[in-house]
């Protein structure tokens, strides 16, 4: 196992990537994160008080050349960690293509192309996808589908940019699919890994984040948020714990074996009855402000099968429990 000292990880204040900052800090490693404004990156340098975290203004990431100088100033980088991605309120947007698709498939080409011209020295890449960048979400209901390390998303292009959520689907699959064939065709320095996780759940590095949850965290604070006489909303799917989406992006560049690999991340499936009987099972004091639904009616028959053996087999990560990801993120939101 090779030792890489000096990370770069984009997109330094979203929610997975402040858990693999403070999982690399913990290491001691040298981080260089990129924020879109000062005024983030001095918020992140408070969060994690660690001398050897600094941060780079990337203001536009989908602009060709945004991350030139960055890299340029930092000649001792080893690993380029890509986590950053218009992923945010998604469904909210008025043009779909040039708010997500766009800004998620140059965003990815470009930074690849300048790490290429101005980064020699990095020799790995660790990209961030998703699970639907391996299936469309239709797919994972289909109990005869397996979808994994080696499916895609079959979307096309004027399918995706109709409204918001098809868009950010498709960008994805469009973004990871410009990833691998960046490798193919350009034949850089470095190696490629991507991490596809699904729903990603468990606590917050910045705790002030707790009072604005993203889209993936915001599912157990739905069910929190539920009234006593509320019916129960029909959701659910598979989760991986963002401590261990995290611990992955690590692994993935530690490891020889990894490289130019995609990795499936999944723990176990939920619904949103599952989480609510975890709730009220760790937090008695919340019995009366949340209802109670039908406790352990859930079925997962119905789902595809995710195929992960590249995540078992080659990171061997001791996934933490649905149970314990959620009664965690509760104790944060009460806590904050």
């Amino acid at each position: 196992m090779t030792s890489f000292d000096h990370i770069f990880v984009s997109g330094a204040t979203g929610y997975i990537a402040q858990h693999i900052i403070s999982q690399l800090l913990s290491s001691g490693k040298t981080v260089i994160g990129s924020v879109r404004s000062i005024e983030k990156g001095e918020h992140l340098v408070k969060v994690f008080q660690d001398s050897k975290f600094s941060y780079v203004v990337v203001p536009i990431l989908e602009k060709e050349g945004a991350f030139d100088e960055a890299l340029k100033s930092h000649p001792e980088l080893s690993i380029f960690l890509h986590t950053a991605s218009p992923v945010s309120r998604q469904i909210d947007c008025k043009d779909p293509e040039k708010e997500i698709m766009i800004p998620a498939i140059d965003g990815t080409k470009y930074v690849l192309k300048s790490i290429k011209q101005h980064a020699p020295q990095i020799k790995r890449v660790v990209y961030t996808s998703s699970i639907v960048a391996c299936a469309n979400p239709e797919k994972f209901l289909d109990p005869t589908f397996v979808c994994g390390e080696s499916t895609w998303g079959d979307m096309t292009y004027e399918q995706a940019k109709t409204n918001g959520f098809t868009a950010y689907v498709g960008s994805k699959t469009f973004a990871e699919r410009e990833a691998w064939k960046f490798i193919e065709t350009e034949s850089p320095n470095f190696t490629l890994t991507s991490i596809n996780p699904l729903y990603v759940l468990g606590p917050q590095i910045d705790p002030t984040k707790t009072k604005d949850l993203n889209l993936s965290a915001q599912i157990v604070g739905n069910v929190l948020n539920l009234k006593p006489d509320e019916p129960i909303p029909v959701f659910g799917g598979a989760m991986i714990d963002v401590r261990d989406v995290a611990k992955a992006h690590i692994l993935a560049f530690e490891k020889d074996e990894a490289q130019g690999k995609r990795f499936v991340l999944a723990e176990a499936y939920f619904t949103n009855q599952t989480l609510l009987d975890i709730i009220r099972k760790e937090f008695p004091e919340l019995h009366d402000v949340l209802p109670v639904g039908v406790p352990h009616d859930y079925d997962f028959s119905n789902r595809a099968a995710a195929d992960d053996k590249n995540a078992r087999s080659i990171l061997k990560i001791d996934y933490i429990s649905l149970e314990t990801s959620v009664k965690d993120s509760i104790r944060q939101i009460l806590d904050n």
